[in-house]
């Protein structure tokens, strides 16, 4: 069943300058977009440049005064999911280059100080079996609380609060597989079921498969309301500053932003 997703929001930049948006689905072997449009009014420029790792489209774009965006679009998602638990985790010296970075700490994600509490916390687990684990504990002991967190809000006060919105969640799974010296980077999407409905964040983990042994990214997603076979994916990153539906880079008033997705038959 596709998704019918309609996104708009709005902001002013109080003076001339540039902002960075990504909010559109992405081309995926196993996402195709089958109806897109989009409207962006109030600007004087506008230039699509690829997005991380090539998922995906940024758009530049320059002005002054109000803008407005409004992005509607059917999304067909062919995705196989695979029990995490019949997954293994590649050694380290045969991870390709496309996941080594996901290895390493980020802006929100500070994974070096979690090495010896994962392994005390989750001992005995490795691989899927060992992010299946982080993920059930995540989603049994958070509660999930919007405005509780803030765009300056990272991991690891999360950790401690034991509280948040989908993104705290998943900086919070990103940083414990990172600990546990599995890759794994933050996926902006768009997902029904999603209470309050919004942009809405997982994760990917690198994993080895047992049939082939081969690696590949695999989602989770730690609050449990995404149907994740039919999410559409935005885009990948390190964390969230790497996918951030608007990062201005001027003086910027933010005005509203309001989000519908529904999975239709």
């Amino acid at each position: 069943m596709p998704l019918d997703i309609s996104s708009r929001f709005a902001f002013t930049l109080e003076e001339p300058s540039s902002a960075l948006l990504q909010f559109e689905a992405a081309t995926l072997p196993d996402q195709a977009i089958v109806d897109a449009a989009c409207r962006i009014t109030g600007i004087d420029h506008e230039e699509r440049v690829p997005a991380q790792d090539g998922i995906g489209e940024r758009v530049w774009l320059h002005g002054s005064g109000r803008i407005e965006v409004q992005y509607e679009a059917r999304i067909k998602a062919t995705r196989a999911l695979h029990p995490l638990k019949n997954m293994t985790a590649l050694p380290l010296h045969h991870l390709p280059g496309e996941a080594v970075q996901y290895l390493f700490d980020s802006r929100y994600c500070r994974s070096d100080e979690y090495q010896g509490l994962v392994d005390a916390d989750f001992d005995g687990t490795t691989g899927g079996t060992r992010i299946a684990a982080i993920r059930d504990w995540i989603f049994g002991n958070f509660t999930y609380s919007p405005g509780v967190s803030d765009a300056s809000t990272d991991a690891t006060a999360s950790f401690i609060a034991r509280a948040g919105v989908c993104r705290d969640y998943t900086h919070v799974l990103v940083m414990l597989a990172r600990a546990s010296a599995i890759p794994a980077r933050y996926v902006a999407c768009y997902a029904a079921g999603v209470t309050p409905q919004d942009f809405h964040a997982v994760a990917q983990v690198f994993l080895a498969d047992q049939t082939s042994g081969k690696g590949a990214w695999h989602m989770v997603d730690a609050t449990g309301m995404a149907d994740l076979s039919k999410a559409a994916i935005i885009g990948v990153g390190r964390d969230a500053a790497d996918v951030s539906f608007l990062t201005s880079f001027g003086p910027m008033t933010f005005e509203y932003s309001k989000v519908d997705v529904a999975s239709r038959a």
